[in-house]
């Protein structure tokens, strides 16, 4: 694949990689190779090498002391201690920002459910995880702390890693409910009972995630 009209060749890189992995095209383990992907994504090196850097701050590769580098291995440890990070984030994020939720916000998480659902029905595993996200950061922007969503952004990829792992399973079902009560209770006005639901639903992924996902 060639990026001809990138924003810029190592956002476009970067994008597409995230993607491979988060999908698991690029499996957990994969040995990366500057020039193997450079030649097959019609880009130089540099721009490859920019990408790597950045997700391996992500999280998404390894970089070992000899500089050989790897798709991260996704654990089941590494799994539960990234929803627990993404958990005190998010929910903080929620904390600051429902009581500034405006009828707008709310449509538009309305409508980011109604894309996420639509997504995996199609199988879309991509366009769902980013839905669902954005139907969370509709919440923590409201909070007016761009430093959190920072934060937020950070991890995102690798919990759409897990959400993608999960794509032929019931899981992503305690999501689809979790937002659905969510938006019931926003119609209500029910403040302190979103926060309540939304706190539920981390804990209720991250038990069946231990229980189902990892044997």
């Amino acid at each position: 694949m060639s990026y001809a009209v990138p924003p810029t060749r190592t956002a476009a890189v970067v994008r597409q990689l995230r993607n491979e992995i988060v999908t698991g095209e690029l499996s957990p383990g994969t040995l990366i190779k500057d020039a193997e992907l450079a030649q097959r994504l019609g880009v130089s090196i540099t721009p490859v090498r920019e990408a790597i850097a950045q997700l391996s701050v992500e999280g998404l590769i390894d970089i070992a002391p000899n500089r050989t580098r790897h798709v991260t291995r996704v654990t089941q440890k590494n799994a539960l201690e990234l929803i627990d990070v993404m958990s005190v984030l998010a929910c903080a994020g929620f904390e600051w920002g429902v009581e500034n939720l405006t009828a707008t916000h709310v449509e538009l998480m309305r409508q980011r459910q109604k894309e996420f659902v639509q997504a995996l029905r199609g199988g879309n595993v991509l366009a769902a995880s980013a839905a669902g996200a954005d139907f969370s950061s509709i919440v923590i922007l409201a909070s007016g702390n761009r430093e959190l969503q920072s934060m937020v952004d950070l991890v995102v990829a690798r919990t759409m890693r897990i959400l993608a792992m999960t794509a032929e399973s019931d899981i992503w079902s305690t999501w689809i409910e979790g937002h659905d009560d969510i938006l019931r209770l926003l119609d209500a006005g029910d403040a302190p009972g979103v926060l309540t639901r939304y706190r539920e639903l981390f804990a209720e992924y991250r038990a069946r995630v231990e229980r189902e996902l990892f044997d």
